[in-house]
């Protein structure tokens, strides 16, 4: 009997003022500084680096089982995807979708103590599942459907380093 084949793909677009929940949204203009309309709660969290926030559905779904109810931007995250697990890819993973967007995973995001909004357990049982940051190597318009594929992994950029895409030239892959 085969498995069937997971096609990755964008379950939720989500963006907020500020802070969470983020909600979702049909879709969303992806651009170098994130999503237009999309605010920050804090400055720290407002970098290229940073400028889009992915979990995993499925993570949301375990989330869930063991007594937290999230759904789609509950955490804080710009993109929800289904059938890929962005904390197993690490940093330096390129992903382009179908619609022409490209992200560049830039680092794990850490549990922040706006979660204890939600739960105050949260922080902690999230602690190593709680979604990836990216930089975006293209902009373009995303929605809830668009097709995922990982490319090839490079070096991240390290703390302080700003991406060469950021302010305009598209990475060709």
């Amino acid at each position: 009997m085969h498995k069937p084949v997971l096609i990755p793909q964008v379950a939720a677009v989500c963006i907020s003022g500020g802070g969470i929940p983020k909600l979702p949204q049909t879709s969303a203009t992806v651009t170098f500084v994130g999503l237009a309309g999309d605010g920050h709660d804090h400055a720290k969290h407002n970098s290229p680096l940073q400028a889009v926030c992915l979990q995993d559905l499925e993570t949301l779904e375990d989330l869930t089982k063991e007594g937290f109810a999230l759904k789609p931007g509950t955490t804080g995250e710009n993109l929800t995807v289904r059938d890929l697990k962005v904390n197993h890819l690490g940093a330096g993973a390129i992903l382009e979708f179908s619609v022409g967007v490209v992200l560049e995973l830039t680092r794990e995001r850490k549990p922040c103590y706006v979660l204890d909004a939600i739960d105050p357990r949260l922080k902690e049982v999230i602690a190593g599942r709680c979604g990836f940051y990216a930089r975006v190597l293209r902009e373009g318009l995303i929605q809830a459907g668009d097709i995922i594929q990982v490319r090839a992994r490079h070096a991240p950029p390290q703390a302080g380093q700003e991406s060469s895409c950021a302010s305009g030239p598209v990475m060709v892959l």
